[in-house]
């Protein structure tokens, strides 16, 4: 596991950020952020290791939330609860697909860190993991989300004072360059 905490920026004195290398549904983090669809349907990747790991609470919670209130724009997050997950929850963040950078997508993205950060703090969370949302199916360019979910995060948390610690977790192993150049 590859960490840095502080590291220069403008954090509250207690927060940290750090950057795993593995499973994100193994991660004892308070939250666990899923990489969601906008109808909060189990897919592949990210959304199904969870969706997989967490079992069918977590669906029906998501089915609930769409039939009451519609599907989930790109850029906005829920929460249920956690499942089998060891968190007691998941902010399902609906990231935007890569179509160029032509049409919002970094600002999108932006919001779903950020509206994932807003639930985790408004519910008491201490801890939170992220995937790199977007960047599998969805097409966002690594580094470039890397670079959004880093800048995003800091600023949160320079006002904030939870979530304390933010894990940033890859599945591949070059992925966590993109972070620990931030």
């Amino acid at each position: 596991m590859a960490v840095f905490s502080g590291y220069g920026n403008p954090l509250t004195p207690a927060s940290s950020l750090r950057i795993v290398t593995g499973d994100i549904t193994q991660i004892p983090a308070d939250a666990i952020v899923n990489a969601a669809n906008s109808r909060l349907l189990p897919g592949s990747g990210v959304c199904g290791a969870i969706y997989n790991v967490g079992g069918a609470a977590i669906f029906d919670e998501c089915r609930q939330h769409v039939t009451a209130h519609g599907s989930c724009p790109p850029g906005s997050a829920v929460i249920t609860g956690a499942g089998k997950l060891p968190s007691r929850h998941v902010i399902h963040a609906v990231g935007p697909v890569w179509e160029g950078g032509q049409k919002n997508e970094a600002k999108t993205l932006a919001s779903c860190y950020f509206k994932a950060l807003e639930i985790a703090s408004a519910n008491g969370c201490n801890s939170i993991s992220f995937p790199a949302i977007s960047t599998g199916v969805y097409g966002f360019p690594k580094e470039l989300a890397a670079t959004i979910a880093v800048q995003t995060v800091l600023r949160f948390l320079h006002h904030h004072e939870l979530p304390q610690q933010v894990f940033f977790v890859c599945f591949d192993t070059k992925t966590p360059s993109y972070y620990k150049k931030h």
